[in-house]
């Protein structure tokens, strides 16, 4: 008998590192439907390498937010600058205190694409691992410069989970 891919049943044994919680006590039933849900949005959803079939983790990715500047990590980026500094307007008002030119300029010329890992344990905790990153929306038509760090801040569990609904069209 062949298995079904799109429903796995084997939970991970424990958590691993790096995965934030976003429910416990929660079901099979939930991750399949967020899981159905993903590719009914249209997200691609697809096994973690390594894993079988059966596993209860998935990889979703192809969501993403325009107009998301206020996920970017502030102090990263300025820490980041003081190493590396580069004469752009926006990056200037950063370092003196004002994020919201570079703000703007995110919301412009940027969207955060959210990837991420969801899985089920065998303690009945839904988790997810996600993948956040500032990507240009036409390549070359933002003035900051290519090698700037981009990063955005860590999420809190709410916000995540409210991120991982939407991508999975629940929300």
């Amino acid at each position: 008998m062949p298995l079904n891919t799109d429903r796995p049943s084997r939970p991970l044994p424990t958590r691993p590192a790096g995965y934030a919680e976003l429910a416990r006590y929660s079901s099979l039933g939930r991750l399949w439907a967020m899981l159905g849900g993903a590719a009914r949005a249209g997200r691609q959803v697809t096994l973690v390498r390594g894993d079988a079939p059966d596993v209860c983790r998935r990889r979703v990715s192809g969501y993403v937010l325009g107009n998301a500047s206020i996920f970017l990590d502030e102090g990263r980026t300025a820490r980041d600058l003081e190493d590396g500094f580069a004469p752009h307007p926006a990056l200037l008002a950063l370092l003196s205190g004002d994020p919201y030119p570079l703000r703007a300029e995110l919301n412009a010329h940027f969207e955060l694409r959210v990837d991420f890992v969801l899985a089920f344990t065998a303690r009945r905790d839904l988790i997810a691992r996600p993948e956040l990153r500032f990507a240009p929306l036409v390549p070359g038509l933002s003035s900051l410069p290519d090698d700037l760090t981009l990063d955005a801040r860590r999420l809190g569990r709410d916000e995540l989970h409210l991120l991982v609904q939407r991508a999975c069209g629940l929300a």
